[in-house]
């Protein structure tokens, strides 16, 4: 996994990082100070929240599992696409899946949600389009994982988890962000698709 060349990932990862440790570790007000709450959203004006709850995570696996999945693909996918473009796709997915979160629990006063894992899987399937012949290797797994694989079971996971609704993990946002990153691709870059598919008719 090259990690170089790609000034946008690494300010995401560390910036990220840091205010989920700060919060998690340091400064615990700061969690209830940036998570999402969609019932206040509207009412109080909290519209930062679609932005700083991203970068706050629920605990340590929680962090560490977005972190891990955004370095398996980030990297590359940036320099693929270039960082202007890469930061836009990731600004868009976490901003979209947040306001996903937001219709759907809009109603619900003790609701609240952190995480970036909107934006992150906005990235991961933009990333599965430009490299569908990637492969990941997770921890206690021998054989690399494909990524089109890892996709659609972290999207299945996310789907069970979002109908179980326990901590304040957004699981709701992994399938908003999803669909982001694949319409992003469809938007900035048709030519994707194209040879997605040319290569999937070999």
């Amino acid at each position: 996994m090259d990690l170089s060349l790609a000034i946008g990932s690494w300010l995401i990862l560390v910036a990220t990082v840091m205010v989920s440790l700060l919060g998690l570790y340091v400064t615990p007000a700061l969690i209830g100070q940036t998570m999402l709450r969609p019932y206040w959203l509207v009412r109080k004006s909290e519209y930062g929240r679609l932005l700083t709850s991203g970068f706050m995570h629920a605990n340590f696996g929680h962090l560490a599992l977005n972190m891990i999945s955004f370095c398996f693909f980030a990297f590359a996918l940036e320099r693929r696409i270039g960082t202007l473009n890469f930061l836009a796709l990731y600004l868009i997915g976490m901003l979209l899946a947040n306001l996903g979160t937001y219709y759907k629990h809009r109603n619900e006063p003790d609701y609240a949600s952190l995480g970036a894992s909107g934006a992150v899987l906005a990235v991961l399937f933009a990333a599965v389009v430009y490299f569908p012949g990637m492969s990941m290797y997770v921890m206690l797994i021998p054989v690399p994982i494909p990524a089109p694989l890892f996709a659609v079971g972290y999207l299945i996971y996310s789907y069970y988890q979002s109908r179980q609704a326990r901590g304040y993990i957004n699981h709701d946002a992994h399938i908003f962000g999803a669909l982001t990153g694949l319409a992003y691709v469809a938007l900035t870059d048709p030519s994707a698709y194209r040879q997605l598919l040319a290569m999937l008719g070999r």
